[in-house]
């Protein structure tokens, strides 16, 4: 079940927030993450406004970290840095021991900059060029996951130009339904992503004659937003399997990267639990004798941040509608997937005021820049503010400057105080660097 599709009933306001420990409601100073009034946090820098919780983040990191722990298997746990790439958070990971996961070249940059050595970086994705290729080999990337012959042929003649050796793990497709929305599914036949499996014993053999690469071993990752570990099994069986078979064929296989995905919950449900994904990984991986690795993202991210929108207007039109300053340039997750988040009143006297259906909306010309439908709200008078929670995961990275919008600001709370990470975009830098030819 993906996060978009949810059956049954609404969760009360009061339900949302009993969810979710990071969240508090102070009498006076209203809604507060981490301790800290996010009234306070858009006082000073307006809205729309992201806010992380630094300490959500590092509790989530140890709570995977210590169920793998607990079932006495070493993980290398790299973050997924497509689902937050803000220097802040990737500092923080880092500072837990974790390495990255990364799709281009720019990402490969910010975890660098973030202090990420280099070979505690793994290079994923489909469509890697070969100058991207040629810039993380030459600062030496750990290991790329490679995702066709192609690319193998591609990897081998740079490295060979360059002088190194790569470690490369070829990303095995198991065909096996993460059952998420399609739009977020990686793992099956007809997605772009990985080899199919008959393919890869020959293209094994044939990049452990290649020049300038060294296979050490095999990558999948199955889709995002999983919430029952049933698919894991299915997949791992299979990487367990190919894993074996390689090995029978005389081929040194070192390594088995896992990938992430691990569902959070939307509603109130508690979402995958990292204990019982650890005994999912040992039960399939005992005995196999490899370096397991795993690269999760919004299972670390997505619970820590909220998105501060004020209310502009409330417009009767045949329904309700919130009209918020927030928009979907700023978080595309509802227009793109109908994902599903929720939305809390800053004020704490809103709570015991009765709830009506909304439309929560967003400014933006179009009739997909909605976050809600129907959603029981008490009235939220202009000028009002909410909080629509779990967006720190493929928020910020996926917002944009759609109708001229500037970027939102972003905060870090950390040990009882805010700070900002990121300034709100100023409205003259949406064209600073565009050119008129004269």
């Amino acid at each position: 079940m993906a996060d978009m599709n949810f059956t049954g009933p609404e969760p009360r306001l009061e339900d949302l927030l009993a969810a979710r420990k990071q969240l508090t409601m102070h009498a006076q100073d209203g809604l507060c993450l981490e301790g800290v009034p996010l009234n306070a946090i858009a006082d000073a820098f307006g809205t729309p406004s992201w806010v992380y919780g630094a300490a959500t983040m590092r509790a989530r990191f140890a709570a995977l970290r210590d169920a793998f722990a607990a079932e006495g298997v070493p993980m290398h746990i790299h973050y997924a840095v497509k689902a937050n790439d803000h220097l802040a958070v990737l500092s923080l990971f880092r500072e837990q021991g974790a390495g990255a996961d990364v799709v281009s070249i720019g990402e490969f940059m910010r975890a660098t900059k973030a202090g990420i050595a280099a070979r505690n970086v793994v290079y994923s994705g489909v469509g890697k060029s070969a100058a991207e290729l040629e810039t993380a080999l030459g600062a030496g990337v750990g290991q790329i996951n490679v995702e066709s012959g192609e690319e193998i042929e591609m990897i081998s003649a740079i490295a060979s130009r360059l002088g190194v050796v790569a470690s490369i793990a070829l990303r095995m497709n198991p065909d096996v339904d993460a059952g998420t929305h399609a739009k977020i599914t990686t793992g099956l036949a007809e997605n772009k992503f990985g080899i199919a499996a008959a393919d890869i014993p020959a293209l094994y053999a044939r990049a452990a004659g290649l020049p300038g690469v060294r296979p050490v071993g095999i990558a999948m990752h199955i889709g995002s937003q999983i919430l029952s570990t049933e698919p894991y099994r299915l997949a791992y069986e299979k990487g367990a399997a190919m894993i074996r078979a390689l090995r029978e064929a005389g081929q040194s296989v070192d390594v088995f990267d896992i990938g992430g995905g691990l569902g959070i919950g939307y509603q109130d449900e508690p979402g995958l639990s990292p204990h019982a994904f650890a005994a999912t990984v040992k039960q399939v991986t005992q005995g196999l004798g490899v370096r397991l690795m795993m690269e999760p993202g919004r299972y670390l991210v997505g619970p820590a941040g909220v998105l501060l929108g004020s209310v502009i207007l409330e417009k009767q039109a045949g329904k309700r509608f919130l009209v918020l300053d927030a928009a979907m340039n700023d978080l595309a997750r509802p227009a793109m997937y109908d994902a599903w988040h929720g939305i809390l009143p800053l004020d704490a006297a809103a709570y015991r005021s009765a709830t009506m259906p909304a439309d929560v909306v967003g400014p933006i010309c179009e009739s997909a820049d909605q976050f809600a439908t129907d959603r029981l709200l008490p009235e939220i008078k202009p000028g009002g503010r909410v909080a629509l929670l779990d967006a720190g995961a493929y928020g910020a990275v996926m917002s944009s400057a759609y109708n001229s919008r500037p970027r939102a600001a972003a905060v870090l709370v950390d040990g009882g105080r805010f700070h900002l990470i990121t300034p709100r975009q100023e409205i003259e830098a949406l064209w600073a660097e565009e050119i008129i030819p004269g």
